[in-house]
């Protein structure tokens, strides 16, 4: 699933409301082409303005794994130890086009789609900050079977976190958060958790639901238009906009042609308004053992530059990057992500001969 602008403080929250009964190859033919924005070719490898490799674009996506009876999307490329990057709310595995070629000269690195985006399925559950740990503990057991460094944006960031405090203390080598989700205990606001009445659980609430889905699935088609979603990346969370282009355009608005990414939305949206965050900063990262890099966008619209700080104060073991860059850096400014996120990893000692697989957990 992709999604355009949310509130303020949500990070990308896709709108298209289930009426578009097109599959990915027809709607990138016919979605886009409709409304001026052109197609990539299936597997182009092009550069951006600042002279870097693109992931090639296939709009059938790379490769599948199932997980717990879910179509799951990954990128796998390259050789050597294992970096697994995982994407922010609404975007995908094809968000580290210009970060995977670079890494992947020197490490074997995986991009995973978490369930309900990008070209994994678009499951009718109840999603909560664990069903994705869940899915990246589960990814690094089946498929990558080895010591890694998890690298996150937004969404993405803090569930590496909860993945690597999930998982043995030697399994996980480093943590890299881009403008990572997840707020402090005391930047939460709490609410009054005291038992509904009948009137409410069986007459109104039903109602309430109603009329939230009419509302989420036209704000849902209505922004994911092309032309929506460019104006929105553009609005503040790509501070520059050479990299706003068709190949990340497709990447956003393919996913959402899938039957049910409104009905994924609706869940998603729902499950951030309703529910205060369970699990704070501070408990998580009072867990973590491992080395951690902010590489961090200054200019965000959705993310306080000063959690940054807060994080390196409250984790000690901690280096941070400061890039004049929106929400998005690795996209934004690849080319000094890929320089800082290189150089931090040549400090890990990550190339010891013998790598062990992942115990069970």
């Amino acid at each position: 699933m992709s999604a355009s602008c949310a509130t303020a403080g949500t990070e990308w929250l896709n709108p298209t409301g289930g009426r578009w009964e097109l599959n990915r190859r027809n709607f990138a033919i016919n979605g886009i082409v409709a409304t001026g924005a052109s197609v990539m070719p299936p597997s182009v490898v092009a550069e951006s303005s600042q002279g870097l490799q693109q992931l090639p674009f296939k709009p059938e996506g790379y490769n599948y794994w199932t997980w717990r009876g879910h179509k799951i999307h990954y990128v796998e490329e390259g050789e050597g130890f294992p970096v697994v990057l995982i994407h922010g709310f609404g975007t995908s595995a094809f968000h580290w086009r210009y970060n995977i070629p670079e890494l992947a000269k020197n490490y074997k690195v995986y991009a995973l789609d978490l369930l309900g985006f990008g070209w994994s399925e678009k499951a009718q559950v109840d999603y909560d900050a664990l069903i994705w740990r869940d899915q990246l503990v589960d990814f690094l057991k089946e498929i990558v079977k080895q010591h890694t460094v998890l690298v996150g944006n937004g969404l993405g960031g803090f569930t590496t976190l909860l993945a690597a405090a999930e998982l043995p203390a030697e399994q996980v080598k480093g943590v890299t958060l881009l403008n990572s989700a997840g707020q402090f205990g005391d930047d939460i606001t709490t609410t009054d958790t005291s038992e509904e009445t009948a009137l409410r659980k069986f007459i109104v609430r039903p109602v309430e639901e109603i009329f939230q889905r009419v509302v989420v699935g036209l704000a849902f088609w209505l922004s994911m238009r092309p032309t929506q979603i460019e104006a929105q990346l553009k609005s503040g969370v790509y501070r520059n906009h050479s990299n706003v282009d068709d190949y990340l355009l497709n990447s956003i608005a393919i996913p959402a042609a899938d039957p049910n990414a409104g009905e994924v939305y609706y869940r998603l949206l729902r499950q951030l308004i309703s529910n205060p965050r369970k699990y704070t900063l501070e408990s998580v990262l009072s867990q973590l053992s491992c080395r951690l890099l902010l590489l961090w966008g200054d200019l965000d619209p959705w993310v306080d530059h000063a959690k940054a700080n807060r994080i390196k104060e409250f984790y000690p073991n901690t280096s941070l990057v400061n890039l004049q860059a929106g929400h998005y850096p690795h996209d934004e400014v690849p080319l000094l992500v890929n320089k800082a996120l290189l150089d931090w990893l040549s400090t890990l000692g990550l190339s010891e001969p013998s790598l062990r697989t992942v115990p069970e957990i």
